[in-house]
């Protein structure tokens, strides 16, 4: 959430940037309310000090006395349990209205209302060109006996995928070459739990925006984590940190999982847009300094660039648009890579900074040297996700014959195969 001062000194920007995400909120109200809650707050602590003074005249007073006091007692305790109650209900509603408000964009961000106002920076590598008629990964994954499509439907219903044999080793080698060469830059790996209390997914600001799109599990208070990043920011949640632990690197390993709801009618189809994948995440907790959030970034940026530039896919980095980009980020930039099934790209990495957005929702602050405690910055990208990133190597890198083959940096988890 932004701060509530900020707020108060910037409201247009506030509603600039309400507009350009697309975010139902009234910023007009949220800043009454504030103000209501301001007065209320003010009121009630005026009560309760006069409410301490009752009890030392009651001590001092005569039997007489002490007879009005405890009418007027009764009468003053009836005003302040009904400021209390209005106190209660703004605050509640003003609460609410904050975990609307979104983050500042970036200035350098296109300003649009969808995917399609992004901005293509670059494009990397070419599409590879066939002497052949080439399969989509579903034909091919099928015909090799690598997934198992209708029988895996018949156990959790759509979008569901079973991966088998070399097609699982395959998976299991992106994933070990993605944490080695984290781990080669410093982060630490850390498999956190897939399912999450409410308090991570408000404090990531997952809720209350997305609440359609995550599993809920009722009966326990949980819910199915689409991401790693809940569990890594809630892991420090409430927590004052000492300056001299940041930056904080994490490659967090997860089952992620989400319903898709907006979706419903696009790729269907193999394994584009499942409910349940597995990812490394890279994950950053920083200072509160712009300039070490935007050096993070474009460090998170290179290493995904660095992953499909490794495993020899073609990809363009995109500059995410205002209504793209989501309510709590300052900027994103997608990675698309390419699919030859469908001569395009697709998203396969998103890399975003929060600034203090999340940190602020979840009370994770930091203390310098000097006693000053800040709230701290947040990032977030994709190392590998997957199965969508085998679908790109399977139709990227099939052969004539039905094989796929293996790029280079995989073959030493693979036992030095070339093909599979």
């Amino acid at each position: 959430m932004l701060d509530k001062r900020f707020i108060r000194e910037n409201p247009q920007a506030v509603k600039d940037a309400v507009a350009v995400k697309g975010i139902d909120l009234d910023v007009d109200e949220l800043l009454q309310l504030d103000q209501d809650n301001r007065k209320l707050q003010f009121e009630v602590d005026e009560a309760q000090a006069r409410r301490k003074s009752f009890a030392k005249q009651f001590a001092k007073a005569d039997q007489a006395r002490r007879a009005e006091l405890r009418i007027e007692h009764e009468s003053f305790d009836a005003q302040l349990r009904d400021l209390r109650e209005q106190l209660a209900r703004t605050g509640a509603r003003l609460s609410e209205l904050m975990l609307l408000t979104p983050n500042i964009p970036w200035s350098g961000a296109p300003v649009g209302p969808d995917e399609a106002a992004n901005v293509v920076l670059r494009t990397v590598g070419a599409p590879p060109e066939f002497d052949f008629t080439p399969l989509d990964h579903t034909e091919l994954a099928e015909k090799r006996g690598w997934a198992e499509f209708a029988r895996a439907r018949k156990v959790a219903g759509e979008r569901a995928y079973a991966l088998v044999g070399d097609l699982v080793m395959l998976e299991r080698a992106v994933h070990s070459y993605a944490l080695d060469l984290l781990r080669g830059r410093e982060f630490t790996p850390v498999a956190v739990p897939a399912l999450v209390r409410e308090e991570p997914l408000i404090g990531t600001g997952m809720l209350p925006k997305a609440r359609e799109e995550i599993y809920a599990i009722p009966e326990d208070d949980l819910y199915l984590a689409g991401t790693a990043e809940v569990a890594l920011v809630g892991l420090h949640a409430g927590e004052i940190l000492d300056a001299a632990r940041l930056p904080i690197r994490y490659a967090g390993i997860s089952p992620c999982f989400r319903r898709e709801i907006g979706s419903a009618s696009r790729d269907v189809r193999g394994l584009l847009r499942v409910h349940q994948f597995e990812k490394v995440e890279q994950f950053v907790l920083c200072a509160a300094d712009e300039a070490e959030s935007a050096r993070w970034h474009a460090e998170l940026l290179a290493t995904a660039e660095r992953i499909l530039s490794d495993l020899g896919l073609c990809y363009e980095v995109v500059e995410c648009a205002t209504g793209d980009m989501g309510v709590g980020k300052f900027r994103m930039n997608d990675i698309n890579t390419w699919f030859p099934s469908l001569g395009r790209f697709r998203e396969t990495h998103s890399c975003s900074t929060l600034h203090d957005w999340q940190a602020r929702r979840a009370n994770l602050r930091y203390r310098d040297p000097d006693g000053t405690i800040h709230f701290a910055h947040t990032l977030n990208n994709t190392a590998v996700a997957t199965p969508r990133l085998l679908a790109a190597l399977l139709e990227n890198f099939q052969t004539a014959d039905g094989a796929v083959r293996v790029p280079e940096v995989l073959r030493p988890y693979l036992g030095g195969r070339e093909l599979i």
